[in-house]
């Protein structure tokens, strides 16, 4: 049996496996802060002084916090992290995870997941499924001696989402290393070429990633909440018909599932283009 072909399924978070903006489950709560307040003050904070709005909330919440002298440890933000609301399917005897990965196997694929998010990776860390994940790319902090948080490490927005895409192309899983992320290296060396990544996103911020993974021969995902997006299906829609993304399907992830379908579909289609026939195998 040849080598399996490393590909991989790449997701946003929030909005994307989890309802929601993961700091409004529990951190923004435990604080008595109103979400709507919290995230006016973002935006016009971010406005007054020409910033990034990434770094904005990321300073808020330790500023909030320090406000109401409570610590904000690693620790605790993988706490705040578990109560995230997951999509329907993607936990349970058998995963989402768990029949991709096998299905991608069956066709000569090595199916990695991996998470991109402007959202907190602490947060992240402490959900449920963190371990599915080969590695989690998100907007860390910088902890001191105490393992407190005291300045935000590394912001993903929307645009530096696309120097992560590349990072995984060639193999680099950590944000620090810039010089081999610029060295050349020819298509046919690199790990995890485009036609075998897909991107998987719910929104705004995800518009650049999911745009140039298709544009470099990609498949792209854009998802919506089925009980709570069905009113904003028409901005999602026009993702297709501008060119940004390939489809669009509810965020169920359950046996079955359009979502599960149509991933299946793509992941068939990579295996076909690697070679896969079915009668070699079935």
């Amino acid at each position: 049996m040849s080598e399996l072909k490393r590909t991989a399924l790449i997701y946003d978070y929030d909005g994307t496996l989890a309802r929601g903006n993961i700091q409004e489950n529990s951190f923004l709560p435990a604080l008595d802060i109103d979400v709507t307040d919290f995230w006016g003050e973002v935006k016009k904070l971010t406005k007054e002084n020409d910033a990034d709005e990434v770094l904005v909330y990321m300073q808020l919440m330790l500023k909030k916090a320090k406000e109401r002298d409570i610590a904000v440890t690693k620790e605790k933000l993988r706490e705040h992290g578990e109560s995230s609301e997951l999509f329907d399917g993607l936990m349970g005897q058998t995963s989402w995870f768990q029949r991709l990965n096998e299905f991608a196997c069956e066709r000569g694929l090595d199916l990695e997941h991996y998470i991109l998010s402007s959202g907190t990776q602490e947060m992240i860390e402490g959900s449920k499924i963190c371990k599915e994940f080969k590695k989690v790319f998100a907007s860390c902090y910088i902890y001191n001696e105490k393992d407190e948080a005291e300045w935000p490490g590394l912001a993903i927005n929307y645009t530096t989402k696309t120097q992560f895409l590349f990072r995984i192309n060639k193999g680099i899983n950590n944000a620090w290393n810039n010089d081999d992320i610029n060295v050349y290296m020819p298509e046919n060396e690199r790990p995890i070429p485009f036609s075998r990544m897909m991107f998987i996103g719910d929104g705004d911020t995800d518009i650049p990633a999911m745009k140039m993974t298709t544009h470099y021969g990609g498949h792209s995902i854009a998802v919506y909440d089925p009980e709570r997006d069905t009113r904003s299906l028409g901005k999602i829609h026009r993702l297709i018909s501008d060119g940004r993304v390939n489809f669009v399907a509810p965020a169920d992830y359950s046996e079955n599932s359009q979502m599960e379908i149509l991933v299946k579909g793509i992941i068939g289609r990579i295996a076909r283009a690697e070679g896969y026939r079915p009668q070699e195998r079935e």
